[in-house]
């Protein structure tokens, strides 16, 4: 009980009777043009995707030094106190 051929053919001459050759055309340019968009994204997405986990691993690395000094100013504000 699928479509066939005849029903797809009638589908489709509605459609070219509604829209007209002309903006079938555009949208189906329109279309590829979306597509290729969305691949040059991805190839570019691909290139770029091992520069942010550099940068984050970076980042990490600076703050886990950065967490390391304020302990041992800390140590040393305490070391302070207990003197006064």
């Amino acid at each position: 009980m699928g479509i066939g051929w005849p029903q797809l053919l009638i589908i489709a001459l509605v459609i070219l009777v509604l829209f007209g050759r002309g903006r079938i055309a555009d949208m189906m340019g329109d279309f590829g043009k979306g597509i290729s968009s969305f691949k040059k994204g991805m190839s570019e997405e691909e290139n770029t995707s091992s520069k942010p986990s550099a940068q984050i691993e970076a980042q990490a690395k600076d703050a886990a030094t950065s967490d390391s000094k304020p302990k041992s100013d800390a140590a040393a504000t305490n070391g302070n106190d207990s003197a006064n």
